[in-house]
């Protein structure tokens, strides 16, 4: 049971062939999502000679890349996590950088012909209950100390209005967000790929990879030998052992509406606008172009060992806890049915920015993990981290922060059993009553 996003895009396309033999490249991606496959369209941009093969155990779009929200975001709401990390400087380039990406996302994808109904319309960050009035403002202040102001402050009656709910109670709105339908984007971006001659491999699950001398990945069919392997897989990176403790997994649940676009326009509901409060388990919304509302909530429970089972490939087993948030958050719509419903692994990182850069030192083999539920926009920036990475230029993208070791969690079963105790004490003080 694939996501209603990605049913949609596959309509009348045929899968790539899986590896067969042994393939010889410069660099080998493993993972056609949009980690993997802005990666492929930045090596072909920056050495159009370059021979990249890309591999996927599925489909392209198939994994996070096709089951999300549709939520581009920049990192400024991430900002204190950012300073932290790597200083004032580098957080406000990065911070930049990633809102100036939606919009290169957008114009991309005009220039390209890719109809992923890109919507500029901004984000909604906001409360649902009385906890979680204010969760933005320190994000907020110090980016006011430092000359910025990402997002607006609103009036709670205007949440209301722009949220199209009276469950509101405060709100800030961060103009250079967007939403897309993200499987569209990725099988833009996977069709693109091929016209600049990557060579595209579905159905080629990495069963192992060869550390020591030149790389090499073996899919059940065949292998690929390359100078540089590039591992794009997202919340699947977990399965390596080199990143095991680096990671948690946890599900997002979604849901998709039956269209109701009359009721849409009765309720005044604006445009694109994606939406979400700030729950520990946080809710998060947006419409679509035929009228329907995707719903989703994150945070059901983390996976012991980070493992990433065939359940996360069905429908969702909380699609009704999932609805009855949404018919809470909006109680006007209490009667309209989920027609559709699917989840997706999120790959938390400890500090909940991604990591790039050398597998445990490995310089042939590099890696791009830990969006933590934010790697639609920034993706399009580790594309270029990636890039820079495989054909060893030192450029802002090679030398970036992002670059580095990730930090650890505790070790199973510790990391588990926190993982199920924390977030119960914090739903406690941030849910709706």
């Amino acid at each position: 049971m694939r996501s209603l996003w990605l049913d949609e895009a596959l309509a009348g396309e045929e899968d790539a062939p899986p590896v067969e033999g042994e393939i010889r490249a410069d660099v080998c991606i493993v993972g056609g999502g949009f980690t993997g496959l802005w990666t492929a369209l930045q090596l072909k941009v920056r050495e159009p000679g370059v021979d990249v093969a890309l591999v996927e155990a599925d489909v392209c779009g198939a994994g996070a890349s096709g089951r999300n929200g549709g939520f581009v975001l920049s990192w400024w709401a991430k900002f204190l996590a950012l300073e932290e990390l790597c200083g004032v400087e580098e957080a406000l380039h990065l911070a930049r950088a990633s809102a100036s990406g939606v919009a290169e996302i957008g114009a991309f994808c005009a220039e390209n012909g890719i109809d992923a109904h890109f919507r500029k319309d901004g984000w909604l960050w906001t409360a649902t209950s009385p906890a979680q009035v204010g969760a933005w403002d320190d994000t907020l202040v110090r980016a006011e100390e430092l000359g910025e102001r990402p997002f607006l402050r609103l009036e709670p009656k205007e949440v209301g209005r722009r949220a199209a709910s009276p469950t509101h109670l405060a709100g800030v709105f961060e103009p250079t967000a967007a939403t897309i339908h993200p499987a569209r984007l990725a099988r833009g971006l996977r069709r693109l790929a091929l016209e600049r001659g990557v060579r595209l491999f579905e159905h080629s699950s990495m069963r192992r990879l060869d550390r020591t001398g030149p790389p090499r990945v073996h899919c059940e069919t065949g292998s690929v030998r390359a100078d540089r392997v590039v591992l794009a897989l997202n919340a699947w990176a977990a399965a390596l052992p080199e990143l095991r403790r680096a990671l948690v997994i946890i599900p997002s649940d979604v849901i998709a509406t039956v269209p109701i676009p009359q009721r849409l326009r009765n309720l005044e509901w604006p445009g694109g606008t994606c939406i979400d409060d700030s729950r520990m388990m946080v809710n998060y919304w947006r419409t679509t172009l035929d009228g329907r509302i995707v719903f989703g909530k994150g945070g059901g429970g983390i996976t012991f060992g980070a493992r990433i089972g065939s359940d996360y490939d069905g429908v969702s087993p909380r699609a009704n806890w999932v609805l009855d948030s949404f018919h809470r958050l909006y109680p006007s719509l209490g009667d309209v049915p989920a027609e559709r419903s699917w989840l997706g692994p999120i790959d938390r990182s400890k500090n909940g920015l991604p990591f790039f850069g050398p597998l445990a030192g490995n310089n042939a083999i590099l890696v791009g993990a830990g969006y933590s539920g934010n790697g639609v926009g920034p993706s399009f920036l580790g594309g270029r981290i990636l890039a820079s990475l495989a054909l060893g230029i030192d450029d802002e993208w090679a030398t970036s922060a992002l670059v580095r070791r990730p930090g650890g969690f505790p070790p199973e079963p510790i990391r588990y059993l926190g993982g199920k105790v924390v977030p119960l004490k914090r739903l406690r003080a941030t849910t709706q009553a």
